[in-house]
């Protein structure tokens, strides 16, 4: 897979409100081992993954992530932007995540915000 491809990758799961398809593509996308942090949240493996992305469906009912301006990456690193924001809105919040590629899945992510509301 190259940047591109695991980046929307990567955003759909994110994006799907429907825990068996959400597990799926987590399951497809993330190693096992994953590892994930950012400025308000930190969760390790597939469950720990799915939490937190359950949670974000909760906090913002609606929202979707949008991947800005591609992805980008060199050997086992990718870094992609994103917003999340309701459809048809300009999306209050923006951040960028760097990844770790292991066998073709993602199993380190390091997430950047870099807009959020007051």
């Amino acid at each position: 897979m190259n940047a591109e491809t695991l980046a929307a990758a990567y955003i759909a799961a994110w994006n799907e409100p429907d825990p068996a398809l959400r597990r799926a593509l987590i399951e497809e996308t993330f190693a096992g081992n994953i590892t994930y942090v950012d400025p308000v949240m930190a969760g390790e493996g597939h469950d720990g993954l799915d939490s937190l992305i359950a949670s974000v469906h909760q906090r913002f009912p609606g929202f979707r992530f949008t991947l800005l301006d591609g992805a980008n990456g060199y050997g086992t690193h990718i870094r992609f932007s994103w917003e999340l924001g309701p459809d048809g809105a300009e999306a209050p919040i923006q951040g960028t995540d760097v990844a770790v590629i292991e066998s073709g899945r993602i199993a380190k992510v390091i997430g950047f915000l870099d807009r959020v509301p007051a």
